[in-house]
């Protein structure tokens, strides 16, 4: 699994958990629904740190705690 594909399921996740829509997400991390939507469909590649940090916080997460999921281990470097 790519980063991108484990940012993109882990925010799907976190929504689902939260019973939360993308629209209502983007909402509270203060970010676009299009940004959150092209980091979900991938067509985002390498999402900023500070867009990272943005979706976190939305979680009511620090960044530790965003990555602290089985998704993230062994990531392929692609």
């Amino acid at each position: 699994m790519t980063l991108s594909e484990a940012i993109s399921k882990r925010i799907l996740n976190l929504c689902k958990e939260r019973d939360i829509t993308i629209n209502k997400f983007s909402t509270m991390a203060g970010i676009t629904q299009a940004t959150v939507d092209h980091i979900i469909k991938q067509d985002r590649k390498n999402p900023r740190s500070l867009t990272i940090l943005r979706i976190a916080r939305g979680f009511g997460m620090d960044l530790t705690e965003f990555y602290n999921d089985k998704l993230f281990k062994n990531l392929d470097d692609d």
